[in-house]
């Protein structure tokens, strides 16, 4: 069995990999259009570029996790649970950029596998004293967060790339499960509200990539801020009764 403090070095080392891995490849911009055989230029279902901004703020901020867990949290069973599901999914998204750059069918497997072991770690990640609060639970949140956006948008190119529906149609498909999958996981949660502000990012990102070009788009992704926004409303309010409960 791997210790607490191997399992701590192996995250921050597979964490390092995925924050290093743009570049040791040739970097990613999206998908190559002729990846699919109806080449995807410009879809509705991808947000703005400068929403991909977020992830200075993703690697910044999982280093920092890995850091503390292991200088100061790694006997810790909270920091010790999410471990392995983050380190399968860091692990994964450490080869994601060069199999992206090669095959965008074999990418959208990978980052939903990557989702599924993030939303695990999200789910047993540490909560308590502000360090696991800010430290522990808030990257985690951010990074499944974004990737919930990130493999709905997957779908979406996936369905349009290979003449399943037309643009629209596979944006709306995407948005759909996007606002329902996030909704579910920030309402069941109900905690850690980074999560749902960074689907509401990406969400925004549709909004600013459609303003003035496909409306449909756009009101439905503005629903789905409206709509995620009143879940973390409600969750943080709960959560304020909670304490005063507790008072």
């Amino acid at each position: 069995m791997i210790s607490k403090r191997a399992l701590a070095f192996l995250q921050l080392f597979v964490t390092v990999a995925f924050v290093a891995s743009p570049y040791f490849t040739s970097g990613f911009s999206g998908f190559d259009p002729d990846l699919f055989p109806v080449p995807q230029r410009d879809p509705p279902v991808q947000p703005a570029g400068y929403a991909f901004a977020i992830w200075g703020l993703i690697y910044l901020w999982l280093i920092a996790h890995a850091l503390t867990g292991l200088a100061a949290r790694r006997a810790s069973p909270d920091w010790h649970a999410p471990r392995w599901p983050l380190i399968v999914s860091l692990g994964l998204g450490a080869a994601w950029i060069a199999v992206a750059n090669a095959s965008a069918v074999w990418a959208t497997v990978m980052i939903w596998a990557m989702l599924g072991g993030a939303l695990l770690a999200l789910w047993r990640a540490p909560r308590g004293d502000a360090l696991a609060r800010w430290l522990g639970e808030a990257p985690v949140a951010v990074y499944a967060g974004w990737l919930t956006a990130a493999s709905c948008v997957s779908v979406g190119l996936m369905l349009g790339g290979f003449g399943v529906t037309g643009p629209r149609m596979a944006a709306l498909v995407a948005l759909a499960i996007a606002v329902v999958l996030a909704l579910a996981v920030q309402l069941r949660l109900a905690r850690a509200p980074e999560y749902g502000v960074t689907v509401i990012w990406a969400l925004v990102g549709v909004v600013v990539a459609n303003a003035g070009r496909d409306a449909a788009v756009m009101a439905f992704a503005l629903a789905g801020i409206a709509a995620m926004a009143v879940a973390i409303w409600w969750i943080m309010s709960a959560e304020r009764r909670t304490r005063g409960r507790e008072a």
